[in-house]
């Protein structure tokens, strides 16, 4: 049995219309997270959420999967409103939330929809862990292997569900620079063969240019309470990309400015590249164009 006969969740569409959150606040209140949010995110498509920390990305990926509620808008997955722990969606964290006392094996097992026949569950576990190369460590447990292979389980794990939505929370940024790296690439091999929709929560700018169609850049940009969307760029390379391509120095340039990391050099072709750009875009939306 192959991953084509086992998976039958096909990549769906995410919508976010209107989004709010807000939550308690120490001192009395409530405390705005996040306002207006409006996103439409193609099935199949790899959208990463960007911005400083406490902006609400986190809590966006909770929404979606419903791991929590919104307090205004709404969410939708294949067109139907999210659920409480919507059974479409699985998530994977920056930990990879392994059981100790389990082996590999038995710790991707836990992803598997209930239900599952035995002999199915079987044969898609193990293809799962021939597709993030874990097959040689299937008897192991968490604490015999590295951080990279625990987070490729974990990974395999959310994968086991058959998501039609896989939402990964910072899923590589406990690991070092190397093993980040092949991480990324792992996980574009891992879309190429089960190519559902990924959100993907990241503060690595380099990683959102190498795995995402679209990135958004969430924040204020008015000093209203709560973060909403003040970005979305398309990245409009194919994957796999170049990490030396020209044109992905020049958007790493922009968001990074957009982040408030300015350029200290004097001004060079990437500046004048982003000044371009941006241009462009003005011109672009201008009214009467």
């Amino acid at each position: 049995m192959t991953l084509a006969d086992t998976r039958t969740a096909p990549a769906l569409p995410v919508r976010i219309s209107g989004v709010g959150r807000r939550f308690p606040a120490p001192e009395g209140g409530t405390r705005v997270v996040l306002r207006d949010i409006d996103l439409d995110i193609r099935a199949g498509e790899i959208v990463a959420l960007l911005g400083p920390s406490g902006c609400g990305k986190s809590t966006l990926l909770r929404l979606v999967s419903g791991l929590d509620r919104a307090d205004a808008g709404e969410l939708s997955i294949g067109g139907s409103p999210v659920a409480p722990v919507d059974q479409r969606s699985a998530v994977a964290f920056q930990e990879p939330r392994l059981l100790p006392w389990r082996t590999i094996t038995r710790n991707v097992e836990l992803g598997l929809p209930r239900g599952t026949a035995k002999q199915d569950g079987q044969a898609r576990v193990a293809e799962l862990l021939r597709l993030v190369q874990l097959d040689h460590a299937t008897s192991l447990r968490p604490r015999q292997i590295s951080g990279g292979m625990a987070q490729r389980a974990s990974l395999a794990r959310a994968l086991a569900r058959n998501p039609g939505v896989l939402l990964l929370d910072e899923p590589f940024g406990a690991l070092d620079a190397l093993t980040r790296l092949t991480m990324q690439d792992l996980l574009l091999d891992v879309h190429a063969a089960e190519p559902t929709t990924i959100l993907l929560v990241t503060h690595d700018v380099d990683e959102a240019l190498q795995l995402a169609d679209r990135i958004v850049l969430l924040g204020s940009d008015d000093g209203t309470p709560g973060a909403t969307i003040r970005r979305v760029l398309e990245v409009g390379k194919k994957r796999p990309r170049d990490r030396g391509d020209a044109q992905l120095a020049i958007l790493r340039a922009e968001l990074l400015s957009l982040l408030g990391v300015e350029n200290h050099h004097p001004e060079d072709y990437l500046t004048q590249a982003i000044k371009a750009q941006r241009a462009r875009r003005a011109s672009a939306t201008a009214p009467g164009t």
